[in-house]
């Protein structure tokens, strides 16, 4: 062998020995980076405040979450709408405004979302303060994403991309009108390659239930962290599938997610915790995210909804035949049931629309239907009627039912042929549920109000006019004053 041919063998030898020999790079550490989650707020703004103890409230997470940082994401993962009325859309604005000041990233689309309309999700987009993600969420007459697929975003020198999906199986027919679901993992195998090279993370925020979201993490190594979802409860603990994190929460704002990594190379996690938090009442409120709440309240008290339409509430019904019974009001039926009107009248029942009055909630739909009687139905109480409706208040056909027919027969002396079904604790537990009541136990709840049938006689007690119940309720107003939403 020709010496030069010794020598460059030599040579490579010895490269290769060196490279062999030579220490690989430790790793600097990263800074942390923690993301923080929400998913299912369902329009809770704040808490009812119909009972103290209560959990959740965007005013609490404000408190939890405390200034926007940069070296943190602030998410949603869907359902922050708590339905699709008309002041659910316009408390949803008021949402988007809260997830602005607190320095939210994204907002998810998930599966309350999708039941509005192709036109409404496009005013939600138009106005929200904060970017809307769904990259298989799609406008039907033309194939195209209604919202943005992704958001890339710097947090520390490395790019981190956000992505959002819904599934879109269990949906069905509440699908809104003028829009398509495209399957997750069709939208995603579109739209992850495209990334590649673009971004240094991925963050998936899925709404999806737990099983979705780990089939996820099994199709695409591409994802870092996988943010839901449509779960029946909060995480217990931080998920390692694939390559993915994953971590999910929900329960109405009442828990909250945190994960935090630390960020150490492209799609190189060191995983430092995970857990879910509940937003307790020993949080102060913000308030600011508070003023966010008064503000809507004001704004639907002078607004007019589709609930306060007569003709809306009939739309269900057969065309040109009215309602056989109706509600007559908590005063027609004193007249019979003295004792009932006595125990009534030293339950808490006969005040509930002046703790509306106290908390300025006594024109939004949220809170009325379990303060008067029949909101929502024809015959029921009205908004425009204010403190004035003989239905304002918990009363006897809020539990009983429309008594009208009762009433005339019974007035005339007539013989009652309509005859009320039974009570129970389910009927309670229409409005005594979660959030909105202590927990609840029938037993014990019912000595309060006990009554039963009575051998009819003259009255003995008459109930005083509706608002004055302990006097007038505090800054009881006359009427709520609506015009036609612009």
């Amino acid at each position: 062998m020709k010496p030069w041919l010794w020598l460059a063998a030599l040579v490579a030898l010895a490269t290769g020995a060196w490279f062999l020999m030579k220490p690989k790079p430790v790793l600097a550490p990263g800074r942390p980076l923690t993301l923080f989650l929400t998913c299912d707020v369902h329009g809770r703004l704040v808490p009812c405040g119909c009972f103290s103890g209560q959990l959740g409230g965007l005013t609490r997470i404000a408190t939890l979450f405390g200034p926007p940082n940069p070296d943190q994401i602030r998410v949603d993962a869907g359902d922050a709408i708590a339905g699709s009325a008309d002041y659910e859309r316009i408390q949803y604005g008021y949402i988007q405004q809260a997830f602005g000041k607190l320095g939210y990233d994204a907002l998810n689309v998930g599966h309350r979302e999708a039941h509005l309309t192709a036109a409404q999700l496009r005013d939600l987009k138009a106005h929200s303060p904060v970017t809307m993600l769904s990259a298989n969420l799609l406008d039907k007459a033309t194939g195209a994403p209604l919202f943005d697929t992704h958001k890339i975003i710097d947090r520390d020198g490395w790019r981190v991309a956000l992505v959002g999906v819904l599934d879109g199986r269990s949906l069905g027919d509440g699908l809104g009108d003028g829009l398509a679901v495209e399957d997750m993992g069709v939208a995603l195998g579109r739209l992850l390659p495209q990334l590649k090279g673009r971004a240094d993370f991925i963050v998936l925020l899925a709404f999806a239930d737990e099983a979705g979201l780990t089939d996820l993490a099994r199709q695409f190594y591409e994802l870092d962290v996988i943010l839901g979802g449509k779960v029946r409860q909060p995480s217990q603990k931080l998920i390692k599938e694939n390559r993915s994190l994953i971590l999910a929460t929900t329960n109405e704002a009442r828990a909250v997610g945190y994960l935090q990594a630390t960020w150490r190379a492209p799609h190189l996690l060191g995983p430092l915790k995970g857990e879910v938090q509940l937003v307790d009442d020993r949080i102060p409120q913000d308030p600011d995210i508070a003023a966010l709440a008064t503000a809507y309240r004001e704004e639907i008290r002078h607004t007019k909804l589709a609930i306060d339409d007569p003709a809306t509430l009939r739309e269900d019904m057969v065309p040109g035949v009215q309602p056989h019974n109706s509600y007559a009001g908590t005063q027609s039926c004193v007249q019979c049931h003295p004792s009932a009107a006595k125990a009534w009248l030293g339950s808490g029942h006969a005040r509930a629309f002046a703790t509306l009055v106290t908390f300025r909630a006594d024109a939004d739909p949220n809170c009325i239907t379990c303060h008067t009687v029949g909101f929502g139905t024809p015959t029921g109480y009205r908004r425009e009627a204010g403190v004035t409706s003989p239905l304002i208040n918990v009363g006897c056909e809020s539990c009983h039912g429309p008594g009208s027919e009762h009433v005339k027969v019974r007035s005339s002396g007539g013989e009652a042929e309509m005859h009320f079904r039974p009570v129970g604790a389910g009927d309670c537990q229409k409005c005594h549920h979660g959030e909105f009541s202590r927990p609840f136990d029938y037993a014990t709840f019912w000595p309060d109000v006990a009554h039963g049938k009575e051998t009819p006689k003259s009255p003995n007690t008459a109930l005083p006019p509706p608002g004055l119940i302990d006097g007038p309720a505090p800054n009881a107003r006359p009427e709520t004053t609506i015009k036609p939403r612009k």
